[in-house]
């Protein structure tokens, strides 16, 4: 099976402690795919549903998920491409790259697109992590890349997020001497709480040697956070992440990129193949065409998300500031418990983290789903 690594792959591997058994494992993975063993979004999003089909009148927000869809401009080009779906057209991926380096102010080939950003974030760890280079994290934290690590036997060391829920970044960089990858999503998820930008330069600054900055930007257009793509166009040692998944509506349709230096996206390329999907590619092109998008979405998306934590706050149910299109959310009791109580109002909600036990992870959604949200909570709370 070990046949399916490259020479140079296998030996990049031996460099990095792994043994010649593991050289099994990655062959394993490469051949597996698309069904690689880890978790993402949509897979961890079903611990959230209630087994069974869901009723017509689902209010469904546990995954982080746009209610919105894509805008009518990439609806549009989606339908135009599906006729034409039989060919593989490598030129709307190409086109796809040279928008968002247009955009982002760095050179086509700092970009790498993706069908989402999930196995962008799951090659990253597979390339710059090992037994001996570990993966560091926040605390709670998105597991994915926790979850990658584990698998190919490195370690992964979590670093509880500041009491603003900002990423400790002074922690994380002392956490290991040999990390291989810290990985900061900013906003965080589930917390959706941001980390300043001059504390992501100073772990730029301070990292281990060698080590690389992983940043998870899936939520950036909903929030004040700023970029870190202007760190990729200076040549650092960092990774972005974006997808189309979140404020694009395209969470269904696939698109997504990594933004890095070519010399650190290509050692991570090498780990996943494939054609992307035709209309994820021309449907996340036309999204990033449309200049009022992302203003309007965020916009309409805060106005609910504020209505919604003034109600938390007029009930007294304790809850944690998001600058995201999610939230936190302590019901002081089991999360799971809370969850099929607020399903049997149809009103499907998040999961809770290990070190939230009785806190759940709320989708902001329509301002009717999150009326209904609302009457659900005070009804299961009482």
């Amino acid at each position: 099976m070990n046949n399916v690594l490259t020479a140079e792959q296998a030996t990049d591997l031996l460099k990095r402690g792994f043994s010649r058994r593991a050289l099994g494992r990655f062959a394993t993975m490469i051949t597996a795919g698309a069904t690689l063993p880890f978790y993402n979004e949509p897979a961890m999003a079903q611990l959230s549903r209630v087994r069974g089909a869901m009723p017509a009148d689902a209010v469904i927000i546990n995954a982080n998920e746009n209610p919105l869809g894509p805008c009518p401009e990439a609806a549009e080009a989606i339908y135009g491409i599906v006729k034409k779906g039989g060919r593989y057209m490598y030129d709307l991926t190409d086109n796809l790259a040279k928008t968002i380096a247009e955009i982002e102010g760095v050179k086509p080939e700092y970009v790498i697109p993706y069908a989402g950003s999930s196995s962008p974030l799951h090659t990253v760890v597979l390339a710059f992590t090992s037994p001996t280079k570990s993966f560091v994290s926040a605390d709670p934290g998105y597991e994915a890349g926790g979850r990658a690590a584990k698998f190919i036997g490195a370690k992964e060391i979590k670093v509880p997020l500041l009491a603003d829920g900002s990423h400790d970044v002074k922690g994380m960089v002392a956490a290991d001497p040999n990390a291989g990858v810290i990985y900061i999503c900013n906003p965080n998820n589930p917390s959706g709480t941001t980390t300043k930008k001059s504390e992501i330069v100073w772990a730029l600054e301070n990292k281990p040697k060698g080590s690389i900055l992983l940043i998870d930007e899936a939520y950036l257009h909903f929030s004040d956070a700023e970029p870190c793509t202007d760190l990729v166009a200076k040549d650092k040692d960092v990774i972005v992440l974006r997808t189309f998944s979140k404020l694009f509506g395209m969470a269904g349709l696939r698109a997504g990129a990594a933004i890095g230096r070519p010399d650190l996206l290509q050692k991570q390329a090498g780990w996943v193949a494939g054609m992307m999907p035709v209309t994820g590619m021309v449907g996340a092109t036309a999204s990033l065409k449309v200049a009022t998008l992302v203003p309007e979405r965020r916009k309409n998306m805060r106005a609910i998300r504020t209505e919604t934590f003034e109600f938390l706050a007029k009930n007294n149910i304790a809850f944690t500031p998001s600058d995201s299109n999610c939230f936190m959310m302590d019901s002081k009791r089991p999360a799971r418990e809370f969850m099929e109580a607020m399903a049997k109002e149809h009103v499907y909600i998040g999961r809770n983290w290990p070190k939230l036990p009785t806190q759940s992870r709320i989708t902001v959604g329509t301002r009717e789903e999150m009326l209904r949200f609302q009457a659900a909570a005070k009804k299961v709370l009482a």
